[in-house]
């Protein structure tokens, strides 16, 4: 899990750029989708010559673009995207810097989301985080993606094949459907962490090994890591509202905004989950240090019990020990056999005497 890191220390160069995040391998890859009600086309591995071409064709103005980056390590490119869409500077650096929590801005005529999306690691101990930011300009939408995945496979599809409504709505349409399958994401991975969460709670009443407490708080650790990601996601979602009751900005058309408003409402959905999650992993928790403490009062309770009994009997070893010569019954021909016989009858007594009391 990656964790914000602060460097000390100002920048003599403001408009110095740099790539945080750690996918610095991928291949750069750009594709771009012009697409309205009745034709789409695509372009794979494009030139961003050709994007600036298709940008500012005017027999092309009514309809919806779909920029895809693919890679972010490439800073001069990004930087390039950046100039070609008059994009303030700080901006491109939100995008380059993947530690920054979810957020959204509203800038004139530009919108601009940035999200975490997060999937469960392989052996599930770990999650895997990919920051992906969108800019929202006219009927340009541009989505910048750390290394090539599959989340908008489906959307790709529904615009080639004229599925759904997504080719007669705007680009804020196609936001919605992105954002939408990015949180689709976090239902996969809080479903993936429930069935470790019920797995870890069953165990936790059995297993009494130290490592059961490692998994539990390593499986809390990763829930709120998040929880931090959707908490600025139900805010920025929430936010939009504010557009559209101030009429200000006019990049998102009206009807639309209900489709926002499901995604804040899904945000509060899992947050609320998330919650019931970290409170059964304090439960297991809880329950864990209480098997714990309740083994060792068993515990101590039998070593109670047989400290209680052999304290009479070191007693009176420690009477018949003394080197007297005139002591009572040491002259006894049974007085061996008699005291061990009393000793029995002693211990026998006594612990029937604790059943009774039901002290073990």
């Amino acid at each position: 899990m990656r964790k914000i890191k602060y460097k000390k220390g100002r920048k003599v160069n403001p408009n110095f750029y740099e790539y945080t995040g750690i996918h610095k391998t991928e291949p750069i890859a750009l594709q771009l989708f012009v697409y309205n009600e009745n034709r789409f086309e695509e372009y794979k591995n494009v030139q961003l010559n050709k994007v600036a071409s298709e940008l500012n064709d005017r027999n092309q103005v009514n309809d919806i673009k779909w920029l895809n980056v693919h890679g972010l390590h490439d800073v001069e490119l990004v930087k390039n995207i950046g100039d070609l869409l008059e994009v303030e500077p700080y901006i491109i650096g939100d995008i380059l810097n993947t530690s920054r929590r979810t957020k959204m801005e509203e800038l004139h005529d530009m919108l601009f989301f940035s999200i975490k999306s997060i999937l469960p690691g392989e052996d599930l101990s770990n999650i895997r985080v990919e920051q992906i930011s969108f800019i929202l300009k006219d009927n340009l939408l541009v989505s910048f993606q750390e290394k090539r995945s599959d989340f908008f496979s489906h959307i790709r599809e529904r615009i080639r094949t004229n599925g759904g409504i997504v080719c007669k709505k705007k680009n804020d349409y196609l936001l919605y459907l992105m954002l939408d399958a990015i949180m689709e994401n976090f239902y996969i991975t809080i479903e993936s962490y429930e069935d470790r969460i019920e797995a870890l709670m069953v165990e936790a009443k059995t297993n009494h090994r130290q490592d059961v407490l490692i998994r539990i708080e390593n499986n809390r650790e990763n829930l709120n890591y998040l929880k931090r990601a959707i908490i600025p996601l139900r805010d920025a979602l929430f936010s939009l509202k504010s557009f559209q009751d101030d009429n200000e900005y006019d990049g998102i058309e009206s009807a639309n905004y209900t489709f926002f408003a499901r995604l804040h409402q899904k945000c509060l959905e899992l947050l609320e989950q998330i919650d019931y999650d970290l409170n059964s992993l304090d439960s297991a928790s809880h329950f864990h240090f209480s098997a714990q403490s309740q083994r060792m009062n068993e515990i101590m309770k039998t070593l109670t019990v047989v400290s209680v009994v052999f304290i009479p009997l070191t007693f009176i070893v420690g009477v018949y020990g003394m080197n007297f010569d005139y002591m009572p019954e040491l002259r006894w021909p049974n007085g061996y056999f008699g005291i061990l016989g009393f000793m029995f009858l002693l211990v026998i007594g006594m612990l029937v005497y604790f059943k009774k009391k039901k002290w073990f």
